[in-house]
């Protein structure tokens, strides 16, 4: 299951920036078993506790943050901070407020290394145009149907058998946990969704040692799968980033 501790600083960090959360609560959902630190955080000279930074986001006037996940050739929603894109962009996700922003490193599975970027008098970036819920949810369901058809035509199962049986218990409601409690149950529904089918994304891409898989199979399998890859990436944004009206 893909992890991004930087759509769950998001979205916390935002619940304790609008009332929502206690800090306490906040810190605990962020913190769980691993140990957090954060380097480059204004003020401060050395990798300092995650605690910190929720501080200073208040103290710096944030209203909420918002998850960003760049690739390549798309990185709308990062500030043209220095340093900022290549950071988010080998991390893959970016936390990304008006005066702040935090790009995680996964150390392993018990260690976060965070690094700060101020993004105080850096020009502020448009946030990407996010679909509605009920619209990215829809977007997965056609990218689900068009990727499967094409992988089976392509006879994915010889090289992958775990990707149809994936497929197969998408019908199955799953929700993803850890997000604050009125958080939307949609959103917790199509991220849930959006997790599995990135999961099906990583195998599905990952030739099986000894697969007879040529060139020409592979390159209609990529081709298969982008549409399905953008759809993933919007639904996770748009689950992340929901806020009450």
């Amino acid at each position: 299951m893909h992890d991004y501790p930087a759509g769950r600083f998001a979205v916390w960090a935002t619940a304790w920036l609008s009332g929502r959360s206690s800090y306490d609560k906040a810190l605990d959902a962020l913190l769980g078993e691993t140990a957090h630190r954060v380097v480059g955080l204004p003020g401060t000279t050395e990798a300092v506790p995650l605690g910190w930074a929720l501080s200073a986001l208040r103290g710096l006037g944030e209203r909420r943050l918002r998850l960003v996940l760049p690739v390549p050739g798309d990185v709308r929603g990062l500030p043209a901070a220095p340093g900022l894109a290549p950071l988010a962009l080998e991390s893959g996700q970016a936390a990304v407020g008006e005066r702040l922003a935090l790009v995680p490193e996964e150390l392993g599975p018990e260690a976060v290394s965070w690094t700060a970027v101020p993004l105080v008098g850096v020009p502020a970036a448009a946030p990407p145009v996010e679909g509605t819920l009920r619209s990215v949810s829809g977007q997965l369901d056609l990218a689900v149907g068009d990727a499967a058809r094409t992988l089976a035509t392509l006879d994915l199962a010889r090289w992958n058998p775990e990707v149809p049986a994936l497929l197969a218990g998408l019908a199955r409601t799953t929700s993803a946990p850890g997000l604050p409690p009125d958080h939307d149950p949609l959103a917790l529904s199509v991220l849930g969704r959006a997790q599995r089918l990135a999961k099906v994304l990583d195998l599905a891409m990952a030739d099986a040692p000894g697969a007879a898989v040529t060139h020409t199979q592979a390159a209609a399998r990529d081709e298969a799968l982008r549409p399905l890859a953008q759809a993933v990436r919007e639904a996770t944004v748009a689950s992340y980033n929901w806020v009450p009206r």
